[in-house]
């Protein structure tokens, strides 16, 4: 009997001995776990934070742009009034200007035998004369050749044709006369 206690005493030594190992280790492993988890804490605070910092930083940037194209709209807004306000400026100008003519030559009388300008009747002492001037596409004056009808650079669009007298007409040179209303029209600085 006293081996037999014996070895259950040693049994249970053994076994106590194995169990202060297993309790330390485990012991050792529950302080490893608790150093990481304390770390995974620490990280998880700090990913917290930067998570908080990063969605501050994209409200305030969603705010700024917010503010930004609220801004530019306001802009675009006041900058098409303005446009149509223009456009309406435009079209009120572009429509006093439009009943705004040049003074063109009288229109040849129905009487062949009276002056356009003075009325005068023509005579055997008041030769009359044709306005031999007219206003080109471009607005600039051309005479109509001397012998016929055909005009020089270009076919005209309003030719004068008025009959004149002596008085009522100028002498241009080689072109022959033209009516003083032709003559003014071409020649602004001219009385």
């Amino acid at each position: 009997l006293p081996q037999r206690l014996a070895s259950l005493a040693a049994a249970a030594q053994e076994e106590t001995w194995q169990s202060r190992q297993q309790l330390q280790a485990q012991q050792q492993e529950v302080a490893r776990l608790q150093e990481e988890l304390s770390r995974v804490r620490q990280d998880g605070e700090r990913w917290a934070s930067a998570l908080q910092r990063a969605q501050r930083e994209a409200l305030e940037r969603e705010a700024t742009r917010g503010a930004e194209q609220a801004r530019q709209q306001e802009l675009i807004r006041d900058m098409k009034k303005r446009l149509l306000e223009l456009l309406r400026e435009k079209d009120a100008l572009w429509q006093k200007t439009e009943g705004i003519d040049t003074p063109m030559p009288s229109p040849v009388p129905r009487d062949p035998g009276l002056c356009a300008r003075c009325h005068k009747d023509f005579r055997l002492l008041s030769r009359r004369y044709s306005c031999r001037w007219a206003l080109g596409a471009m607005g600039v004056a051309l005479a109509q050749c001397r012998g016929g009808s055909a005009l020089t650079a270009c076919s005209l669009s309003r030719l004068c044709q008025g009959r004149v007298c002596h008085t009522c007409s100028v002498d241009m040179g080689k072109h022959g006369r033209c009516c003083l209303i032709c003559y003014q029209q071409r020649q602004p600085q001219a009385t």
